[in-house]
C-alpha cells in the first residue's frame, strides 16, 4: 500500500514539474528588417508584442542584430523573408546564431518568402544548387524548425534535416475566389510548372483548366507562348507561386484575351515584381492582380490588391506551440 501511494506521489509531482516547465516556456516574435511590417502583425494574431531587435551598421557596410531582451529557455520564431539583396538571408542567419548562443530553447524560422528556390535542381552543368545550399546554412546556424509558404519547388522539403512547415496561399486565395461569379470560371496556368497547382484549384472550383505553355530563350525572357484550353468567352484565373518581372503573367493575359477570354485576373503569393514589373501588370489586360504581403510592395498600383498571410502564420504558430495539427489548412497543396 505505502509503494502504492509512494509511485502516485512521484508520478504527481512529476506531472506537476512537467505543467510548471511548460508554463514557464514563453514564446517571443521577432523580425528581421524586410519583414517588419508582416511580424508585427502575425505576432499582434498570436498575442505578443513583437520583440525588440537593434542592428547596428558599421561604416563599411557590415551590420549586427542583436536581441535587446532576454530569449534564455524561450521557443523563438524569428520573421524574415530572404529576397535579394542576400543580405535578408544573412541577417537571418545572423539572428539564429545570436538565438541560439543565447540559449533560446527552440529557433524556429518563419520565411514566408524563401528566396533562392528557383535554383532547387542542376538544369545544366556548372550552377549551384542554391536552395540546398541556403537549406545548408540554416541548419548550420541551429534551427530547430522552418516555416514558409508556398516554395517555388516542393521538393526543397526534403534539403532539410529538421521539420518545415509549408504552407499554401490557397487558404486565402480560394476564399477570395469564391466571392467572384464561379458559373463562367476557368483556371489557368501559366507555364507547364504550374499546371498540377493549378488543376487543383480547378477541381476544387470544379470548373475548366487551360494551361499557357512558354519557351523560353534566356531568364526572364519569353520567345513565345501558347495557349492549350478552351477560354473563349470565360473569365480566367491564372494562379502563380510569384510574379517576378511579370513578362510570363502579362504575355499570358493578353493572349488569354486574343484567344477570347472575358477577364483575366490572377493569383500570386510572393510579389518579387522586380524591373519593369509594374509597368508591365498597369499596361496588360489583366483585371487585377492579386498577392500577399510575404514580400512588401516598393511601389502601389490601381492593378494590385494585397491580402495578408499574418493570421495564417499568427494561426499556425499557434497550433505549433500547442501540439495541435496543421493539416486544416492545406485545403489545395
Amino acid at each position: 500500500m505505502y509503494k502504492l501511494i509512494a509511485a502516485f506521489c512521484r508520478n504527481f509531482y512529476y506531472r506537476y514539474l512537467c505543467v510548471q516547465f511548460l508554463e514557464d516556456v514563453g514564446v517571443k516574435i521577432f523580425a528581421g528588417r524586410s519583414s517588419e511590417a508582416l511580424a508585427a502583425k502575425v505576432a499582434e494574431n498570436f498575442g505578443v508584442a513583437l520583440g525588440d531587435v537593434k542592428v547596428s551598421v558599421f561604416s563599411d557596410g557590415e551590420f549586427q542584430p542583436s536581441f535587446e531582451e532576454t530569449v534564455r529557455g524561450q521557443d523563438v520564431f524569428i520573421v524574415q523573408s530572404t529576397m535579394p539583396p542576400t543580405e535578408n538571408l544573412f541577417e537571418l542567419l545572423l539572428l539564429v546564431d545570436a538565438a541560439r548562443r543565447a540559449s533560446a530553447r527552440k529557433i524556429i524560422t518563419v520565411i514566408p518568402y524563401f528566396g533562392f528556390a528557383r535554383q532547387d535542381r542542376k538544369d545544366k552543368p556548372r550552377v549551384a544548387i542554391g536552395a540546398k545550399l541556403v537549406a545548408n546554412m540554416l541548419m548550420a546556424a541551429g534551427v530547430d524548425r522552418v516555416m514558409t509558404m508556398d516554395l517555388h519547388a516542393d521538393q526543397i522539403q526534403g534539403f532539410f534535416e529538421v521539420p518545415v512547415d509549408h504552407l499554401y496561399a490557397s487558404t486565402l486565395f480560394l476564399a477570395e475566389i469564391e466571392k467572384l461569379d464561379t458559373s463562367n470560371l476557368v483556371v489557368a496556368a501559366p507555364d507547364a510548372g504550374g499546371a498540377k497547382r493549378a488543376n487543383s484549384y480547378a477541381k476544387n472550383l470544379n470548373c475548366g483548366l487551360a494551361l499557357c505553355h512558354k519557351h523560353r530563350k534566356k531568364p526572364n525572357e519569353i520567345a513565345e507562348m501558347t495557349v492549350i484550353g478552351d477560354v473563349d468567352g470565360k473569365d480566367v484565373i491564372i494562379i502563380d507561386d510569384m510574379c517576378d518581372t511579370a513578362g510570363t503573367l502579362t504575355t499570358a493575359a493578353d493572349l488569354l484575351i486574343e484567344k477570347g477570354a472575358k477577364s483575366v485576373r490572377a493569383f500570386c503569393t510572393h510579389a518579387v515584381l522586380s524591373g519593369p514589373a509594374y509597368e508591365r501588370i498597369e499596361n496588360s489586360q489583366l483585371t487585377e492582380l492579386i498577392v500577399t504581403d510575404t514580400i512588401p510592395m516598393s511601389q502601389q498600383s490601381d492593378k494590385i490588391r494585397v491580402i495578408t498571410v499574418a493570421e495564417l502564420f499568427g494561426d499556425v504558430i499557434k497550433r505549433l506551440v500547442n501540439n495541435e495539427s496543421i493539416s486544416s489548412h492545406f485545403v489545395i497543396s
